[in-house]
């Protein structure tokens, strides 16, 4: 009994003692003391002694800082803060940790109710520590778990975030599409196109398998404690596989809130029927529901009723201001040297801007980081050679693409006298560097040229070119946040050389030059909050045009009319927020400001008078940089989508858009002499409003596609003509001009086969486009003050693009439009007036030219498709227009013999046959 009770009372001095020992207070100082040596002076200080193991102590942490009166508990907390270290003491043994608590105590019901407490219910599972014992013992792994973040005190929270990047374990590139999922749950997510992933796990040990094609699986044992990164190696593998088919983003028409977005697969246009067998990204986007051009040959195409000037073209996220070489007939964007080609004309995302209808997002391919490779190509106009290259194995890496053409032959072969006798050439080239500085760093650097020159008449060369630079740096500032820095200029300019022999010789031109630069940044908040936020600011700089006489004897005057200077800024935010499986929203602020500088001469007209040369009042004169006049207002943008099922949804979205750039054209379609004018005191920015409803429905494991989308928009201030309005140097353009109400609505069905045998395209669209001029004054009053049709109204749209497969080399292509005619004026009449007769022209846009349909057939020639060889070929045999349809460019009329007689022209009027060539290496 005796001994009993000695023991119990030495029991109770011991841990009196002890928690005695643990309060007592000490004062310490640390001068530049490492993180070991600090423990060593604790040690001299206190009499404890730590046990811990060298190896963990890899960083070096400096301490500087005085304690005083301080529980040697409080003192290691303050110390191991910004550690992973954690510790335990007992007596006077300090017993350090890397990540994990050694715990004093059981918790509550580790080995389960007891069975009198279970009242016929089922015992209570194991606790968490326990499980996860088991499951390491069970595989036998006590090593290389990954520990991450530290084992906190007082409680943990039930999971936390885990993120990182995928990459190659030898090249060290990073990985994109590469499936990350926590075993045995139901948690997974695919790394993005950057190789980035971010998923949220469980508190405590989680086995993360990572999957991709062509990779051996790996599987890391990961003890979690708090949010952090994990980078993941893959290492290649090969296997002999009957078949594998890898479907990217399957359901993202979906499952994104955004409508009205389509994304082009350049590589897969090769295999469309063109003019002239050329790749096109522009001409096959015309095919798509809702973007159309004005005719055959023409430059410029109309997005959801909007102008030709209401798009915006950014390579590389630089403008580009004309599309077309070759009088319309080419794009001016590379396909052999373009990734990818993102082109949103419903729903425009918060960080774009400037233009009324569309974004065209073009992006140029990165060079080959490990290898030479190149791809060239030799068709009926042009000849096309691209090469990339290692500048710094696996880190840099250069893409240079040229283009050329040798096109005067196939215009011998027109019909059109004006263009039979002409001639044409172009070239446009890029270059690309990109350089991967680190994991968080990367800069991109683009240059960019295309010049064409052309003749219609003998007399007569007209030049036009683009030229634009492009600097990017991306910086990831952890694994939430990240942002893009780029600094961009892009110049645009045109001249006409008119050489008689004669004292009228001429040189005239015209150049418009904007420098941009862009903060684009995007954090991911949580699961449901994803931010995207940025500013941007451009400076315009157009020259409207000179002429100046060739021979110092000419009687032409030199004409040099004033420049004009610009500044456009904005700031928006947007967030996508995850409200719940089944819906998701994405809303977005956008502030624009605009503000026209000078130095500049503007006119002020009579209040409540026409706009002409006699109402003006005064002529006022600004100062350089001078603020003229200054626009700007919110522009919302808000997109919802409801998933009724993973295959099928609705959204819904609203946008609001300013301009304030405008292009003169008194042409139906775009021409390269056409210039562009900047809003000022007297012509206001065009603005629009859109509405739109899209069903999306994804069928047979998502290989088809079904879209149906309406839309209806609202525009102010949409730029036209007084009738025989002079634009050419004329120093008051705004005399010439009406600003006017527009409206559009339209139905746009596609339903699209993205594997198979035969896959492909069919889209369907109704749609109809009006304008309104009206005004108090008559001759600023165009059909009585009603809505009209524009000159690109076309109701019906039918185009289906198809290619059948009969083996992975032969294939059959095929591509169909048919197109509601245009409208146009026509003279209905003659009068005399004063003794004079004039014409009688009906309302402006009343009747229509045909309508137009073509069909192109085109047969695919592929090389074999063996992994070890040094080149990869590729053959398009193809014809334009089979069934030699006369479609009309432009009907023009004639008075013979006092009657009044309509003609039309037309470009192709018969097959055209051609070959193109295409290797790769």
């Amino acid at each position: 009994m005796r001994k009993i009770i000695l023991t119990i009372f030495l029991l109770a001095f011991y841990t009196v003692s002890f928690g005695q020992e643990k309060s007592k207070k000490i004062s310490i100082e640390f001068a530049n003391n490492d993180l070991k040596t600090a423990l060593v002076k604790i040690e001299n200080t206190t009499g404890y002694k730590f046990y811990f193991n060298e190896a963990w102590f890899t960083e070096t942490v400096i301490i500087n800082k005085n304690y005083i009166d301080i529980t040697v508990e409080d003192l290691l907390d303050s110390l191991f803060e910004k550690t992973t270290f954690n510790y335990f003491i007992t007596g006077k043994k300090i017993i350090l940790t890397n990540n994990s608590i050694i715990h004093g105590s059981l918790p509550d019901n580790y080995f389960g109710a007891s069975p009198a407490s279970q009242t016929g219910a089922v015992a209570s599972a194991a606790p968490i520590f326990h499980q996860q014992y088991d499951t390491i013992k069970q595989k036998n792994d006590f090593s290389g778990i990954i520990y991450i973040g530290k084992e906190k005190k007082g409680g943990e929270s039930k999971t936390y975030t885990l993120s990182g990047f995928i990459k190659n374990k030898k090249t060290k590139n990073t990985l994109s599409n590469a499936t990350v999922r926590v075993r045995d749950k139901n948690i997974s997510t695919v790394a993005n196109d950057q190789g980035y992933y971010k998923i949220t796990v469980p508190f405590g040990l989680n086995y993360i398998d990572v999957e991709l094609v062509n990779h051996r699986k790996d599987t890391e044992t990961v003890m979690v404690y708090d949010d952090g990164k994990l980078d993941i190696q893959l290492y290649e593998s090969v296997n002999e596989l009957d078949e594998v088919v890898i479907k990217k983003n399957a359901n993202k028409n979906v499952k994104d809130a955004i409508a009205g977005v389509s994304t082009i697969d350049v590589e897969k246009i090769k295999n469309i029927p063109l003019v002239l067998g050329e790749r096109d990204i522009f001409r096959v986007a015309t095919t798509l529901p809702g973007i159309k051009t004005t005719g055959e040959g023409s430059a410029g195409f109309n997005v959801r009723g909007g102008k030709d000037d209401q798009n915006l073209i950014l390579l590389d996220n630089a403008v580009l201001y004309n599309t077309s070489h070759f009088l319309g007939f080419f794009s001016t964007v590379n396909p052999y040297t373009t990734s990818k080609v993102d082109i949103y004309k419903g729903s425009i995302p918060a960080r774009f801007g400037g233009r009324l209808s569309s974004v065209f997002d073009i992006t140029s391919k990165n060079g080959n980081p490990e290898k030479l490779s190149g791809e060239a190509g030799i068709g009926a106009v042009t000849s096309n050679l691209s090469i990339s290259a290692p500048i710094i194995k696996n880190k840099a890496s250069l893409l240079v693409g040229v283009r050329t053409t040798y096109s005067e032959w196939i215009l011998k072969k027109l019909k059109d006298e004006s263009l039979k006798n002409s001639e044409a050439a172009f070239f446009d080239g890029i270059i690309k560097y990109n350089h991967k500085i680190s994991t968080n760093n990367n800069i991109e650097t683009t240059l960019y040229y295309s010049k064409d020159r052309f003749s219609i008449s003998s007399d007569s060369v007209y030049k036009y070119s683009n030229a634009l630079v492009s600097l990017k740096w991306n910086h990831a500032f952890n694994s939430k946040s990240k942002a893009d820095f780029i600094f961009t200029n892009s110049e645009y300019k045109f001249n006409i050389d008119y050489d008689n022999g004669s004292l009228n010789s001429f040189d005239y031109g015209y150049k418009l030059n904007e420098s941009q630069f862009i903060f684009n940044g995007n954090y991911s908040l949580n699961s449901k909050h994803a931010f995207n936020y940025g500013i941007t600011s451009k400076l315009y700089n157009v020259a409207p045009g000179y002429l100046n006489p060739k021979d110092p004897q000419s009687k032409i005057i030199p004409v040099k009319i004033e420049d004009e200077k610009a500044l456009e800024s904005a700031a928006y935010i947007s967030d996508n927020y995850t409200l719940n499986e089944k819906i998701l929203l994405s809303f977005g602020l956008r502030y624009s400001s605009y503000s026209a500088l000078g130095e500049s001469s503007q006119r002020i007209y009579q209040d409540n008078a026409p706009v002409n040369d006699n109402t003006v009042v005064e002529t006022k004169h600004f100062k350089k940089n001078e603020v003229v006049k200054t626009y700007g207002g919110f522009e919302p943008r808000i997109a919802m989508r409801y998933l009724f099922t993973d295959d099928f949804s609705v959204k819904a979205s609203f946008d609001q858009t300013y301009q304030y750039i405008h292009l003169l054209t008194s042409n139906t379609t775009q021409s390269p002499t056409d210039a562009w004018k900047l809003s000022d005191l007297n012509i206001a920015p065009q603005k629009a409003q859109q509405y739109s409803l899209g069903f999306y429905k994804n069928l047979d494991n998502d290989d088809i596609e079904l879209s149906l989308e309406g839309y209806y928009k609202k525009s102010n201030n949409l730029l036209d003509y007084k009738v025989g309005a002079e634009l050419m140097l004329n120093e008051n353009t705004e005399t010439q001009l009406l600003q006017g109400e527009g409206k559009a609505y339209g139905v746009e069905l596609l339903l699209k086969k993205n594997a198979g045998k035969l896959n492909g395209w069919l889209g369907y669209t109704y749609s109809r486009t009006f304008i309104k001029l009206d005004s108090q004054f008559s001759d600023e009053i165009v059909n009585n003050g009603k809505y009209f049709p524009t000159n690109f109204d076309k109701p019906h749209e039918v185009s289906a693009v198809l290619n059948y497969k009969f083996t992975k080399r032969y294939s059959l292509s095929s591509n169909f439009v048919y197109q509601s005619g245009r409208p146009i004026t026509f003279p209905i009449g003659s009068y005399v007036y004063n003794g004079l007769e004039y014409t009688l022209y009906s309302d402006r846009n009343k009747f229509r030219i045909p309508d137009y349909y073509r069909l192109d057939l085109g047969f695919n020639i592929e090389g074999n498709h063996k992994i070890k060889k040094l080149s990869h070929s590729f053959w398009n045999i193809s014809i334009y227009n089979v069934l030699g349809r006369n479609n009309p460019y432009s009907i023009f009329f004639i008075t013979k013999n006092g009657e009044i007689k309509a003609y039309k022209t037309s470009i192709f009027s018969v097959p055209i046959p051609t070959i193109t060539y295409n290797i790769k290496f």
